[in-house]
């Protein structure tokens, strides 16, 4: 009968303080030595949490781009897109120079009795951060390489579309050749989607003849298009890292 009466005291007193306490400290009945929490199996269970998000990533190859308009020199403009309105090209609009940028030339050359013939050349670039929770810089521009080479490949309308590689363009470049119907005339398309470490280079060079001229030939288009495409991707290298 004595014996229960301090064990009855005990009860009572962890009946009067908060439940979280109750389990550390009242679990038991027994001289007060009531196991705690195993801490060992509290850590381990927070290890992948830890781990997680100390998760690292290959850095980007490069922190910048070029300027877009000076990416391909004034000679090749001048030579794929004669009577360019501007000659230094047009700068696309854009809300963070450091990621993503364009620049387009487009000019009617007035060749008399022989008609007239249509140029457009656009370049833009679009550069990728290492992020851990969404891959590194070059692994993101690769997934985009896919997705902006099947949007040229659905191009709506298009005819005779067809895709080659095109080898010594960065890591890796592919290049997409079609006709449209615009305007009354037929216009003949070379896009090049390229990706050089972690950015993209975008290239569409497409043309016409007008009143009586010939349109120009596929050669013609995907040669200025390759050549335009190889100085785009130079200048991303020699923007640095």
């Amino acid at each position: 009968m004595h014996r229960s009466a301090p064990r009855l005291s005990r009860i009572l007193a962890c009946a009067a303080v908060p439940v979280m306490l109750v389990v550390a400290g009242c679990s038991s009945d027994s001289d007060g030595s009531g196991s705690a929490p195993d801490k060992g199996k509290g850590s381990s269970s927070a290890t992948p949490s830890a781990q997680q998000s100390t998760k690292t990533v290959e850095p980007a190859k490069f922190t910048k781009l070029p300027d877009v308009c000076k990416s391909i020199s004034a000679k090749t403009t001048a030579s794929l897109v004669p009577k360019a309105k501007a000659k230094n090209g047009t700068t696309a609009p854009s809300s963070d120079t450091t990621s993503r940028g364009g620049c387009s030339w487009n000019g009617l050359e007035d060749k008399g009795l022989k008609g007239s013939q249509y140029r457009w050349l656009d370049v833009s670039f679009y550069r990728y951060e290492s992020d851990a929770s969404l891959g590194s810089g070059q692994e993101r521009a690769q997934e985009n390489f896919t997705k902006e080479l099947a949007k040229v490949q659905a191009t709506e309308g298009a005819k005779k579309l067809r895709t080659t590689e095109v080898p010594g363009v960065g890591d890796q470049a592919k290049a997409v050749a079609y006709e449209l119907r615009k305007t009354g005339e037929d216009f003949k398309y070379a896009s090049i989607v390229a990706r050089t470490g972690n950015v993209l280079v975008l290239l569409t060079y497409n043309g016409a003849g007008y009143a009586g001229a010939s349109a120009p030939s596929d050669k013609v288009m995907m040669d200025g298009a390759v050549k335009a495409a190889k100085e785009a991707v130079a200048a991303v290298a020699g923007a640095g890292s």
